[in-house]
């Protein structure tokens, strides 16, 4: 497993897709979570009762960046998405999960729905940082496999 990554980021192309993924999900979390701020100017700010759960972000985006440029390599030496999807679809689902919960969407969800909007927003915050673990669980488990898989599917000795 360990030949195998040395591989895949042997590879320049690899290890700029995934700190362009990994950078690309950050910012948008961190405008979401309320640790970025563009208006009236730019300001990052974590404070120390944050800085756990902005650090769960940060876990989050760079496992999606890694295990993306993994299923990216697969891919193109395979030649068979449908034996991927899987992969993939841990991947998009880590990710969103890292991805609930930030007060601005909440709000939206309210607006929108209503009171079932409340109520998924109340879950949704109530909720953080377990569904933030939860989604790198989901992500190791998808960084492990995909781990697995690569000498099997790919023929790297």
């Amino acid at each position: 497993m360990q030949n195998s990554f040395n591989i895949i980021f042997s590879n320049y192309t690899y290890i700029v897709i995934s700190a362009i993924i990994s950078f690309g999900l950050l910012l948008p979390l961190s405008i979401v979570s309320e640790y970025l701020f563009l208006e009236p100017y730019v300001v990052f700010s974590v404070y120390a009762d944050t800085a756990f759960n902005f650090s769960l972000i940060v876990i989050i985006s760079i496992l999606a960046g890694i295990v993306v440029s993994m299923n990216i390599f697969r891919i193109r030496l395979v030649k068979k998405v449908r034996r991927i999807g899987s992969s993939i679809t841990g991947t998009i689902i880590g990710a969103s999960a890292g991805a609930c919960s930030c007060g601005p969407i909440g709000f939206s969800i309210i607006t929108t729905f209503g009171t079932t909007g409340s109520i998924a927003s109340s879950f949704l915050t109530n909720y953080e940082i377990p569904l933030r673990l939860i989604s790198i669980i989901i992500l190791v488990l998808v960084l492990w496999t995909t781990l697995k898989a690569i000498p099997r599917e790919c023929k790297i000795n």
